[in-house]
């Protein structure tokens, strides 16, 4: 009988993660993911089930990771306006350093399997309606310090702004001019 090797579940998975990524859930075969894996197929499906299966872990992994990582961008500044601003251009200066810009694992996701699978389309939806909250609780902050009215309407503001940031990753991807992805930014930042 085969012994199967021992492997770091996590490293694996954010490996796997990677490659998924940046090829998508199709275009990722099972030889590019053992390989980056760095396991065999046996103990991929022992670990992980099916590619599918090992997919979702992935996408959840990510979409964790990415909620962390805006919570503490919209947290990293006193002003609502300077950290809602500072995480929109953060995205575009990633994008226009001259290396491949993967975009966002749950918005390419949204992209490519939404409309086929209804579990991916849940996932991403949870998503995205997470980082509605995320931007709310921002915008509430920014109106009880006095910074944004009070009267504004922060559920649809944050909604918005969910919108415009995957617009603006999706754009990204074929990066346009920067100016029109500044521009796009300040709108979508002048709402505030």
């Amino acid at each position: 009988m085969v012994r199967l090797r021992e492997f770091d579940k996590e490293e694996a998975l954010h490996a796997a993660m990677r490659v998924f990524w940046e090829k998508g859930f199709e275009a990722a075969s099972l030889n590019d993911l053992t390989s980056a894996m760095a396991i065999q197929r046996p103990s991929l499906y022992l670990a992980f089930g099916d590619k599918e299966q090992l997919f979702e872990q992935a996408l959840r992994k990510y979409t964790l990771w990415h909620a962390s990582n805006v919570r503490e961008k919209l947290n990293s500044k006193s002003s609502v306006k300077d950290a809602i601003h500072s995480y929109f251009t953060g995205l575009a200066d990633e994008a226009y350093q001259g290396e491949d810009s993967l975009g966002c694992f749950c918005i390419n996701t949204m992209v490519e399997l939404a409309s086929k699978d209804e579990k991916f389309a849940i996932i991403t939806r949870e998503h995205q309606m997470y980082l509605a909250v995320l931007f709310q609780e921002a915008i509430e902050k920014g109106t009880q310090t006095g910074e944004l009215p009070a009267d504004i309407n922060t559920k649809a503001l944050a909604q918005s702004l969910v919108v415009s940031l995957i617009g603006i990753t999706v754009m990204l991807k074929a990066r346009p001019d920067r100016m029109f992805i500044d521009n796009a930014i300040n709108a979508a930042i002048s709402l505030l």
